[in-house]
């Protein structure tokens, strides 16, 4: 690494300096996070030398076969994050209800959604798996949570950001002023800043990411959409499929390289797979700091209103040209 090392504390420091008003509190949540990502890091690198593979024999509340390491990451999350004294308390996929922070502790004025370990099942098979995180502000005035704190659109957001476990371990966030990307150096276990404002190319590489398996129960738009991109006019510039069925590496590639990232509605599941609150409005407000563009087929993603803690939508996420030439193949759907 070369020019000035940064650690994702520094930096938070320097934009606290840069907000006068910042009162820490939202930075508790911030390096928490971070401490998380490095546990559960490290878990994920020696997840074949520990007990940590493989189903644990239950199912959470979509009726999904719990991972291991899903109820692992969950522990490390809610464990750390919920001693930081900057909560109220804490969506997670893998809770039914709302995590209220213990009423022997004064709530915080923030609430957190997050997905423990995106992409999970493909642990066993050595694939990048992630984290997603998502911040906002805590509505209403007394000490319990109220419905409204919890269902909020995703322009309400206050910071949004995952963690890639790949090659390299890196942390990726915005708290509405640019998107910056910090990687885990192993030797001292502190998250060195890596790129500072990042962009999402446009026009970008022509990408498309999608799980062709669900061809046969796409609308008639989306499989048009398709076609599209695997049979280009004459004299228009070839696409790549690239999907590897991790949200948080298919979005981190969308983000450096450019393209788009697709999971739609199907005959089977109309509402989409991905869910709102922990998974689509944070990559969303990553996308638009960075310059692209997430909808749900019809409209901004950031604008949806919850209506449920765990509400799925479809997602159409990446280069902005691409994203608006999705909405109109699915218009007349």
């Amino acid at each position: 690494m070369t020019g000035p090392i940064v650690t994702v504390e520094h930096f938070i420091a320097e934009q606290e300096r840069e907000h006068p008003q910042a009162t820490g509190a939202f930075t508790d949540i911030l390096l928490g996070i971070s401490l998380a990502a490095k546990v559960i890091s490290a878990a994920v690198n020696r997840a074949g030398l520990i007990d940590v593979l493989g189903v644990s024999g239950t199912e959470n509340v979509h009726g999904e076969a719990v991972q291991k390491l899903d109820d692992y990451a969950n522990g490390v999350l809610v464990g750390i994050l919920g001693r930081c004294g900057s909560l109220s308390g804490m969506i997670s996929e893998e809770e039914e209800g709302f995590i209220q922070i213990p009423e022997s502790r004064d709530p915080g004025p923030y609430i957190i959604a997050f997905d423990p370990l995106d992409g999970s099942s493909n642990i066993d098979v050595n694939i990048s798996v992630g984290t997603i995180f998502s911040v906002y502000r805590k509505r209403s005035d007394g000490p319990r949570v109220q419905i409204d704190d919890l269902l909020q659109p995703g322009s309400e957001q206050l910071a949004a950001g995952y963690v890639l476990y790949g090659s390299s371990t890196m942390l990726v966030f915005t708290t509405g002023t640019g998107v910056h990307g910090f990687t885990l150096d192993p030797g001292i276990g502190e998250f060195l800043l890596s790129y500072r404002n990042m962009r999402i190319p446009s026009p970008g590489k022509n990408i498309y990411s999608i799980n062709e398996a669900y061809h046969d129960q796409w609308t008639p738009g989306q499989q048009r959409l398709v076609e599209r991109f695997r049979r280009p006019p004459t004299g228009g510039a070839p696409f790549s499929a690239r999907y590897v069925g991790s949200m948080v590496a298919d979005f981190h590639r969308t983000l450096l390289r450019g393209g788009i990232f697709m999971y739609p509605a199907t005959t089977k599941s109309p509402e989409g797979k991905l869910r709102l609150l922990y998974e689509v409005a944070p990559m969303a407000m990553i996308c638009e700091q960075a310059g692209g563009r997430a909808s749900d087929g019809r409209s901004r993603v950031l604008d949806l209103q919850p209506t449920g803690l765990h509400q799925r939508v479809p997602t159409f996420i990446g280069s902005p040209g691409l994203v608006e030439m999705a909405e109109r193949y699915l218009a007349d759907d």
